[in-house]
């Protein structure tokens, strides 16, 4: 049985090879134009953000098994999977105590302007007249109120965290809905309300550009956005221009909607104010990493001995 890691440069160790497998091919990266090629023969694919669409998968006709290295998925085409036949499975979970903590460091490092003031220290506090310097506004944690769009594992992890720090919590519901449900509120309220807001939902056709100017112009003006999630959660021109006008106070964001991000990336560049970009890192903490070999593992396991886990397809 042959398997091939696609991408494996994004795992901080190559997985063990399992004994049953005779042939394990494992690839830093793979451009588009090298995936059939790199799957030819393959049973197994392990991809974690290397695409696998219906034309690629219809030249692929030995492929059995799709094992994403993520919690998202949405670079499989999972209806061409399901009318091929092929399994498809994630690792969910692997990232919740790694991604929530750092949604709160986020929140810390933009409420008490952490990153600003580190800053300061160097270039003007030597200068000072006093013991101190101020700048920009400090504000508290505690009794702010926190908005998370998605209640899966992360976004109710963050909330849990956010009570923890005296923070509000409240959960949107679906953008549009006409409906409610219990312990939610609605998606307008939410952006009306929240002093920050937290995105954790999945990237589809409904929630691509979710943020943009019609919405970031609903929110407070002294309020920050936070995405962990996915990039395309995000008009991003429009989260430039909202920031360099001041619509909204600040966002701190892991992920954007190309990775690596091209150099002119409209939220690369320095005209933008009061922003903290990190390359997708919120996953990756000790335990975040040790998680997710384990759940490859399991995986693969479960496809071999036919009973596959953590099924998505």
């Amino acid at each position: 049985m042959k398997i091939v890691t696609l991408d494996g440069g994004t795992l901080p160790v190559p997985p063990s090879q399992p004994d049953w497998c005779s042939d394990w091919c494992f690839r830093e990266e793979t451009h588009d134009n090298e995936i059939i090629e790199a799957l030819k023969g393959a049973t197994i694919a392990i991809t974690n953000k290397v695409p696998l669409r219906a034309a690629t998968l219809a030249q692929l006709p030995d492929l059995r098994y799709i094992c994403v290295t993520a919690t998202g998925f949405d670079c499989i085409d999972i209806p061409a999977c399901r009318k091929r036949g092929i399994v498809v499975s994630n690792i969910p979970g692997y990232s919740t105590q790694s991604v929530s903590e750092c949604v709160i460091a986020f929140i810390f490092a933009l409420r008490r302007q952490i990153v600003e003031y580190a800053t300061l220290t160097r270039e003007v506090w030597p200068a000072s007249s006093h013991f101190c310097f101020h700048r920009s506004p400090i504000q508290d944690i505690a009794g702010a109120t926190l908005g998370i769009v998605g209640k899966g594992d992360i976004g109710i992890a963050v909330g849990r965290l956010a009570q923890a720090l005296g923070m509000k919590v409240c959960f949107a519901e679906r953008r549009g809905s006409t409906r409610v449900r219990e312990g939610y509120v609605s998606f307008d309220e939410m952006l009306a309300a929240s002093d920050v807001i937290s995105l954790h939902c999945p990237l589809s056709e409904q929630t691509r550009h979710l943020i943009n100017s019609e919405t970031l112009n609903k929110m407070q003006p002294h309020a920050l956005l936070i995405n962990t999630a996915r990039g395309g959660l995000i008009h991003e021109a429009d989260l430039a221009e909202a920031l360099q006008q001041g619509t909204i106070a600040g966002a701190a964001l892991d992920v954007l909607s190309s990775e690596p991000p091209p150099a002119d990336h409209p939220l690369l560049q320095a005209d933008v104010p009061n922003l903290l970009v990190t390359p997708h890192i919120a996953w990756a903490s000790k335990s975040g990493m040790h998680n997710l070999l384990q759940g490859i593992m399991v995986n693969l396991a479960g496809f071999e001995q036919n009973r596959p886990v953590n099924v998505v397809s």
